[in-house]
């Protein structure tokens, strides 16, 4: 650990006020040690990191970390902060702030290292000690676990973080440093289970058991940190924790028996868990990785809870092949933290939903445009292909691929229904679902049915799953209980109590939608474009595009849908198409990392794929995200004006054929990405960088960094 932090990478005196400044100041230091070698593009990805999850944690603590391959060796920086900078914590802004910069390729050490230092985090005297220590290099030592104060005044807290064995496996039970033998530890645990009660206590009287997964995106410091977090709450609720960190530096598998014997399994993780299935048939409980961190001590309550109304995950569940397993992906709707309001986890199920339901939206819209393209706009009158096909007819392909993507689209509205409801409910939500959204194709609701058909499917069975069962009966729940129960409720109250509502409702929106003209279809455009380039591909960016599929997702769409949908896509291709013109005629103003994403970005935009701009936008959102913004509003009000129809849900410049009016279009989004680069080119000039930091050499790569001592000041 010696090697990792020395006193001048610590500032005791963080004048920073936002994380990002926070990061620069304390990646500076790591360019002058040269554990850095190009400032804009570690930051750049230590943005990206950041904008997957905040690495603000309760306490008052910020551990904004990455992987990149702009870092020589495995670096921690220190800063404190006596005003606090935000990083995104439920509970206010962190004053202690580690920058821990690992490799690409960081060996197995060094992260063993960190993750002992994440560990730490969770120690409050560890804490204490480093908002009193009054020198850098005092804290530096306290960090290495070194004590700085004399031999006869040990300081409280100060574990030497170097000393961990690399076991990835918890060692809450498996005999780790200062614990018990296996045995001796047993025997312990159930006495204490006993004196205090049997809170605790599982099956025989002995201490009620939990197997846990932690993992998050980058593997170094979230994934240890919730470990210890669920170790300690479960020492003091008298539980028996036993943790599997999946960490960068791999993972030790935990003992099937271990497995075996476990009452409950908590899964805390923000990327899939590695071998799911180990853990099918317990009482569950599938979160983010924070939640374990910020409040393992309600998640530990939740387990034991559901194993005492005897709710578990079936067999043969996602991590066991199922229907999200084969990526080991889990339901979207249980990374929520206890700060979250009803309106984020809505958000969040909607969006379940809407992931599941784009790849039919894509594959049946092309289908539809193809055979439009190749037998004209009266192909959908031909007849069934199964009555009339002939091999050499051009007439009978294109009515064939008609047909074919008539079927992906029928789909839609109970895709979109299941996920939602999956999102919520897990597995026993996708027949109520399915179900529910059927019904809102029958009776005519479209997709503000489906909308409805999923949440309602979704609250049907968490309530059937909150009723306590008999054991008997536990066994027929997912297979038949649950999907006959939910199925005949949520038919009911789509048949008979808000089916016509909603239909009349959707029937109204189509009409409003037929009769826009002039400067309100203008306006309407603009509206799209911006929520198209707010946040690329995030929430927002998919609820426009599922509006504008939403309109063409029938046999026969107005012409006010089709505009819309030319209007969507054109605004989603403006961002990534100008930062790739921004790359190319201003190269000097973005770092080498950036200019290689600037190549692909031609590709993306041209594709239709918004989220070729999420780099530049993670890495200066005050720039890029505004300019995008300004171009896509001016691309959808001028793509609305041209009057330019699409009948295909995606495809990018690869479907210009199938656009009406395909001239004007493209002007449309030419217009949108000049402009866009402009403006990103103007803010980012204005910005005074770090001297070095992005300088180009004589190869075209960065120049030498900021020398130490030469502080200049930079834009935030």
């Amino acid at each position: 650990m010696s090697d990792m932090i020395s006193a001048d990478l610590v500032d005791l005196d963080l004048s920073a006020e936002t994380k990002e400044a926070a990061a620069r100041a304390l990646a500076e230091r790591m360019v002058a040690r040269g554990r850095v070698t190009d400032l804009e593009g570690f930051l750049s990805d230590v943005a990206a990191r950041e904008a997957q999850m905040p690495t603000g944690l309760d306490g008052g603590i910020g551990i904004p970390h990455c992987r990149s391959e702009h870092v020589t060796e495995p670096t921690l920086a220190f800063g404190r902060s006596a005003a606090g900078i935000d990083f995104g914590a439920a509970d206010g802004p962190a004053d202690l702030v580690f920058l821990i910069a690992a490799p690409a390729g960081a060996d197995d050490a060094h992260l063993t290292i960190l993750s002992a230092l994440a560990r730490q985090l969770m120690n409050a005297e560890f804490t204490a000690a480093l908002r009193s220590v009054g020198d850098a290099a005092d804290a530096a030592a306290l960090i290495r676990g070194e004590d700085p104060a004399p031999a006869d005044e040990p300081r409280a807290g100060a574990e030497p973080v170097g000393e961990s064995t690399g076991d990835t496996t918890s060692e809450t039970a498996a005999g780790g440093p200062g614990e018990k033998s296996g045995e001796e530890k047993s025997g312990e645990e159930e006495s204490g289970a006993e004196e205090s009660g049997g809170e605790g206590a599982g099956e025989s009287g002995r201490p009620f058991r939990i197997v846990a997964v932690t993992s998050c995106p980058t593997g170094i410091a979230h994934t240890y940190m919730a470990a210890e977090s669920l170790e300690n709450a479960g020492r003091e609720a008298g539980v028996e924790v036993v943790v599997e960190t999946q960490g960068s530096a791999g993972f030790t598998r935990l003992d099937p028996a271990v497995i075996a014997a476990a009452d409950g399994v908590i899964l805390a993780h923000d990327v899939a868990v590695r071998e799911k299935d180990r853990f099918a048939g317990k009482p569950t409980v599938d979160t983010g990785v924070k939640a374990a961190v910020n409040r393992p001590g309600e998640l530990i309550g939740e387990v034991r809870s559901k194993a005492a109304r005897g709710e578990v995950t079936a067999a043969d569940g996602a991590g066991a092949g199922g229907a999200a397993g084969a990526d080991g992906a889990t339901p979207v709707g249980r990374g929520g933290e206890s700060g979250e309001g009803y309106g984020t986890r809505l958000r969040t199920w909607l969006m379940s939903g809407v992931s599941y339901m784009v790849p039919f939206v894509a594959a049946g819209g092309l289908l539809i445009a193809l055979g439009f393209a190749i037998g004209g706009y009266e192909i959908n009158k031909a007849p069934s292909v199964m009555d009339h096909f002939v091999w050499t007819q051009a007439d009978s392909w294109a009515a064939l691929l008609y047909q074919i993507g008539g079927v992906s689209f029928a789909f839609l509205v109970p895709v979109l229904a299941g996920y939602i409801a999956y999102g919520m409910a897990d597995r026993p939500g996708l027949v109520p679902g399915f179900v529910g959204g059927s019904i809102a194709l029958t009776i005519d609701a479209g997709f503000l049915g489906g909308l409805a058909a999923g949440l309602i499917s979704g609250a049907v069975v968490l309530a059937i799953q909150r009723v306590r069962i008999p054991a008997a009966l536990r066994g027929i729940m997912p297979v038949v209980v649950i999907p006959l129960i939910s199925s005949a409720v949520v038919g009911f109250l789509m048949f008979v109590v808000i089916g016509k509502p909603i239909a009349s409702a959707q029937e109204a929106m189509t009409d409003w939608l037929n009769g826009l003209s002039g400067a309100n279809a203008v306006l309407l455009g603009a509206l799209l474009g911006l929520m198209m380039c707010f946040d690329l591909g995030g929430p927002v960016n998919k609820v426009a595009y599922t509006f504008a599929t939403a309109g063409i997702a029938v046999s026969d769409p107005s012409d006010s849908a089709m505009k819309i949908m030319a209007a969507v896509m054109a605004a989603g291709m403006v961002p990534p198409l100008a930062m790739a013109l921004a790359t190319t005629v201003r190269a000097r103003l973005f770092n080498a990392a950036e200019r290689e994403n600037g190549k692909a970005a031609w590709v993306l935009g041209a594709s239709f794929i918004s989220e070729g701009a999420i780099p530049f936008a993670a890495a200066d959102p005050l720039r890029v995200i505004p300019s995008s913004m300004v171009g896509g509003a001016i691309t959808g009000a001028l793509s609305m004006a041209f009057g330019a129809t699409l009948r295909a849900p995606h495809g990018g410049v690869f479907v210009v054929p199938l656009i009406g009016n395909p001239l004007l279009y493209l002007v449309a989004v030419a217009v949108g990405v000049c402009v866009t680069t402009a403006l990103v080119i103007v803010l980012k000039g204005l910005r005074r960088p770090v001297p070095g930091a992005t300088a180009q050499g004589p190869g075209g790569g960065t120049g030498p960094s900021a020398p130490s001592g030469a502080k200049q000041p930079v834009a935030a």
